[in-house]
């Protein structure tokens, strides 16, 4: 890792994430969309972007010079994995060489049958000086991903998983964050339904290295139903 990468990372520490991304059936899909969010996430104070796919990755470099969490999301028929599942994604995002590529580090089996074992090993000995980070949905698999090596161990996909099913990362004053904080020794990223200030304050307090924050500020159909939702679910006035 050179040292504007070194400075970039540690920039990070107790910091704001924002994820920008929208998928192809979205209405914000757009490179040139993603780069104006990144550039109002910047204004706005956050220090670092989660982004997917080399082409919205680009854009964004052109238009902020934060560290980047690529990903590229694609699905596979008989596997479940669809964040960065495949060294041809890697390969992809080294086009771009984000700071920080993030993976799929659940228990389930990549296309073809690969378990992450055998995928993180061939990935880190194709790209050795490259950071990678776990998106996890079990305290167990942060575990083995933290024993596997990755540079930074995420709760992404707490909630999405058979096994993490019915989970939800605040349940409990966020009770599976903090045992991975207390029990893996890499550097930990909050991800996922950290949706309001008050619990990304939170998840800072507990000790996390930084948080990433997506769908509450960079998905307006989702914003907007939250407001709708709450007028149609509203008593009548009088």
């Amino acid at each position: 890792m050179d040292s504007i990468t070194k400075e970039k990372i540690e920039a990070l520490r107790g910091e704001l994430i924002v994820s920008c991304q929208a998928l192809p059936d979205e209405p914000m899909h757009s490179s040139f969309i993603m780069g104006r969010f990144a550039r109002a996430a910047f204004q706005s104070g956050a220090r670092g972007i989660r982004a997917n796919t080399k082409e919205d990755i680009a854009e964004i470099q052109k238009e902020v010079e934060l560290p980047v969490i690529g990903i590229v999301k694609r699905d596979y028929a008989g596997s479940a994995v669809y964040i960065t599942p495949t060294m041809k994604e890697i390969d992809e995002l080294m086009e771009v060489r984000p700071e920080i590529i993030a993976m799929d580090a659940t228990n389930r089996l990549r296309p073809g049958g690969v378990t992450l074992e055998v995928f993180f090993r061939e990935v880190r000995a194709k790209y050795p000086d490259q950071l990678y980070m776990a998106d996890c949905s079990t305290v167990e698999e942060a575990l083995r991903a933290d024993a596997l090596g990755f540079d930074f161990i995420g709760t992404t996909m707490v909630g999405y998983t058979e096994e993490s099913c019915g989970s939800r990362i605040e349940e409990n004053d966020f009770e599976i964050l903090r045992r991975i904080l207390a029990g893996v020794k890499r550097r930990v990223i909050a991800e996922g339904n950290i949706d309001t200030p008050e619990k990304l304050v939170r998840v800072t307090q507990l000790g996390v290295y930084a948080t990433v924050v997506g769908s509450a500020i960079t998905r307006p159909q989702l914003i907007t139903k939250r407001f709708t939702d709450a007028l149609r679910e509203a008593e009548p006035m009088n």
